[in-house]
């Protein structure tokens, strides 16, 4: 074998080699990507989030405050909330997603009704995110009287939490948390992994964290 010949079948080889070394590691670097696209997505509207509880409080009317009061249904309270943050993240109340529009854990468990975070009802908002609002009113003054959940990619998949899913706890006052605020790290670590909910990922993500692939 001549060595002009011998010199082509190394590069050849080589070539395949490092083709197949990026083959192996695009899926991860395109996953990677999109992870970091979604948490910083998640960061963005958790400040505006943040922005229009505190004008929501600083506006809000004592009208508002009794009609909340008086409300003998969680169903009630639910709608009172949607009609206040309904301009601001620019809900549609028309059109409603799919029923086949189902979140699940980040570990790919189905969130099942009776769960703490299981929604009845969706609806469409700006830039084509879905948001869903709970009430959850205890006798506990200090506890949450709301969650809302963000599915920051809308009805396009992967519909999970700690994926494109994320939520907040809704205090008196306007004041909000995101899910996983009073977990030690480790926890959230366990829980913000392909083996976890993936529900905590919401404070996780906050503070710095990443997906641990």
């Amino acid at each position: 074998m001549s060595k002009k010949r011998y010199w082509k079948l190394e590069y050849s080889i080589a070539l395949f080699v490092m083709l197949g070394v990026i083959l192996l590691l695009m899926p991860v670097s395109i996953e990677s990507t999109r992870q970091a696209n979604a948490i910083s997505k998640w960061n963005e509207k958790l400040n505006r989030v943040e922005y229009m509880f505190s004008v929501i409080n600083a506006h809000i009317t004592d009208d508002i405050l009794k009609s909340m009061n008086k409300a003998k249904t969680p169903q009630e309270r639910e709608a009172i909330l949607l009609a206040l943050v309904k301009p601001y993240l620019r809900i549609n109340t028309e059109n409603y997603p799919s029923k086949h529009y189902k979140p699940r854990y980040m570990n790919g468990a189905k969130v099942y009704k009776g769960q703490s975070y299981y929604f009845d009802d969706f609806y469409f908002a700006e830039n084509n995110s879905i948001v869903g609002i709970k009430d959850i009113k205890s006798e506990n003054s200090t506890d949450a009287l709301f969650i809302m959940m963000f599915d920051i990619n809308g009805i396009m998949p992967p519909n999970r939490w700690g994926r494109d899913i994320y939520g907040v706890n809704i205090y008196d006052g306007g004041k909000i948390e995101p899910f996983g605020f009073d977990m030690e790290m480790n926890e959230l670590k366990k829980d913000c992994s392909d083996s976890g909910t993936g529900v905590s990922c919401s404070y996780y993500y906050k503070i710095g964290g990443g997906f641990d692939e």
